[in-house]
């Protein structure tokens, strides 16, 4: 899976010089939203201040524009504070340009590895279980996820390298209880419930890879009575039998489904507990005056990125579950193409 893209002369071009394309992107797009954050602070503030306004409302209301749609940042050569459209609107660009790319980036993978596998499956004599749904299927959903995950885990890095020295810096404008004083006390609060929402997910959600594994064997056999049958009606597709086979998917994805409810409420009451958190903290500073409404802004917003980073993986948990069982079933065809390989039968 690896090495028919990464390892292949062929594919070395779009394997490294895609990957570092979309690195770069990312990074700009990372800078971004640091630079969204810096001016969620102006911003807020402004508008706590708005009772100042009301003897001149139209020099509040033009500053208040200016934060929002000026394009005076550009026009007057980079200088001066960007307004969110002058923010926003690149990061757009980029943002859209790295969705597209990113499955043509997909794309490409999933054909190295199945023109990888296809030579080496038509050399072998023996019939492996599922061959076709793990060149098709398997590695269609292999790539797919490989793409989905893979960019939100460059992305977390990056976040995480930029937004944690911005946290560390406005931990000092908050006293949290076991970590008043400990400098970046909110990097570490995050860090923390990242830790522990991912331990009690792990032991939530530890029998789902396993029941995903078996579901794709039920499945493969399902479609292969039905593929046979296609060419004869008469030994195969037999109502009886694909009842029986069925009845097994049902079985499976019924177990499946009901590991996925308590599992589904774990992580909904963890998302939703997280929301509250940042404002929990800093919340308390905004009424005694020790912050402005735009240092609570800016804490909440950082904390949230900082925190999503750490949590990534509790977040995808169930699409981790399901990467994991397709890496086991591609894993054990390679391993089947490498032991009924023609020089191995035959010495």
């Amino acid at each position: 899976m690896i090495r028919a893209f990464y390892k292949s002369r062929d594919w070395a071009v779009w394997a490294y010089g895609g990957l570092t394309l979309l690195i770069s992107s990312l990074w700009i797009q990372v800078q971004l939203t640091v630079q969204i954050n810096n001016w969620y602070g102006g911003f807020y503030d402004h508008l706590q201040k708005a009772g100042e306004f009301t003897d001149n409302p139209e020099e509040g209301i033009k500053i208040f524009y200016d934060y929002l749609i000026s394009t005076s940042y550009v026009t007057n050569g980079f200088e001066g504070s960007p307004s969110f459209l002058v923010i926003a609107m690149p990061y757009v660009i980029l943002a859209t340009f790295t969705g597209w790319f990113t499955r043509i980036y997909g794309l490409r993978w999933r054909q190295a590895i199945t023109f990888n596998y296809i030579p080496r499956w038509r050399s072998v004599e023996e019939e492996i279980e599922g061959a076709s749904q793990r060149i098709q299927e398997d590695c269609n959903r292999f790539a797919r996820i490989v793409e989905t995950l893979g960019l939100q885990i460059v992305r977390a890095i990056m976040t995480l390298v930029a937004f944690v020295p911005v946290l560390w810096a406005l931990s000092e404008s908050v006293t949290i209880p076991f970590f008043s004083d400990v400098p970046g006390s909110l990097v570490w609060t995050a860090l923390s419930v990242s830790i522990g929402g991912l331990f009690i997910s792990w032991f939530v959600g530890w029998r789902l890879p396993g029941l995903e594994y078996n579901n794709q064997k039920v499945e493969a056999a399902f479609r292969k009575d039905l593929v046979l049958g296609e060419d004869d009606k008469e030994n195969y597709a037999q109502p009886e039998t694909l009842w029986n086979l069925f009845t097994g998917i049902r079985f499976n994805y019924q177990r499946l489904y009901m590991h996925y409810g308590y599992f589904d409420i774990w992580i909904e009451s963890y998302g939703q507990f997280m929301v509250i958190v940042p404002f929990l903290i800093i919340g308390p500073s905004l009424f005694t005056g020790a912050a402005m409404l735009g240092v609570v802004i800016q804490i909440s917003n950082a904390f949230d990125r900082v925190h999503s980073g750490f949590a990534l993986f509790l977040f995808n948990w169930t699409t981790i579950t399901e990467l994991r069982s397709i890496w086991k079933r591609l894993s054990e065809f390679e391993e089947n193409l490498d032991r009924y390989a023609p020089e191995r039968v035959s010495a």
